[in-house]
């Protein structure tokens, strides 16, 4: 079952640039990450805000919004409910260790990428 927004991927020229940008707004960094290379997580105050995730273009992504991630309690159970609901995945439930959560991936009618991901993070294995 979804919960809620996770969070938001951009993708940026200079993840420095926008952390700064993001700080006078009022966001508090809450995380660097070597997940895409260079990344940090930015939120509001307060409790269950949304994260954006930022990091820097590399290889052929285009600067913008990359995905927006649905919080759900369990990406592989919600990935075989959606299925049996007739949703079209582009991947399959994948463990991502750097942010020790697991993921599923699909697209909107329109082509827009969606992930479903596990709101607790978990330890490999």
């Amino acid at each position: 079952m979804i919960r809620g927004i996770d969070h938001i991927e951009l993708i940026v020229r200079d993840v420095e640039e926008f952390v700064a940008f993001f700080q006078k707004l009022g966001f508090e960094l809450i995380a660097r990450t070597k997940h895409h290379g260079d990344a940090a997580e930015m939120k509001l105050p307060g409790e269950n805000q949304t994260i954006f995730e930022i990091h820097q273009a590399g290889g052929e992504e285009v600067i913008g919004i990359n995905h927006i991630a649905l919080k759900v309690d369990d990406a592989k159970a919600d990935y075989e409910q959606f299925q049996r609901a007739g949703v079209t995945f582009t991947r399959g439930p994948k463990f991502i260790e750097p942010t020790g959560r697991t993921t599923v991936e699909l697209r909107d009618p329109d082509g827009w990428r969606f992930q479903l991901v596990d709101a607790e993070r978990k330890a490999p294995g």
